[in-house]
């Protein structure tokens, strides 16, 4: 993977949290009352949210669902064109 392609999947990666935060604040829950509904340790949001951990397609669908989101909308953020 060349640096311009690996540049482009952490630019749409951030995206993807930027929005699933936006969408937890939205709903005024904090990480830690996330994290109960995910039943993860308050720190697991922290983590995903400072792109420090990066969710895989099972967890993203679950954090969507925990969300009440649409995770097509989720995916829209970084891919229009779906």
């Amino acid at each position: 993977m060349t640096r311009e392609a690996i540049r482009l999947v952490v630019e749409k990666g951030d995206r993807l949290v930027a929005w699933l935060k936006d969408q937890r604040e939205e709903r005024g829950l904090t990480m830690r009352d996330l994290a109960l509904l995910l039943s993860v340790p308050h720190s697991f949001i922290g983590k995903v949210e400072q792109a420090e951990r990066r969710l895989d397609v099972v967890e993203f669908l679950t954090y969507c669902e925990a969300l009440n989101v649409s995770p097509v909308d989720g995916l829209k953020v970084i891919n229009p064109a779906l």
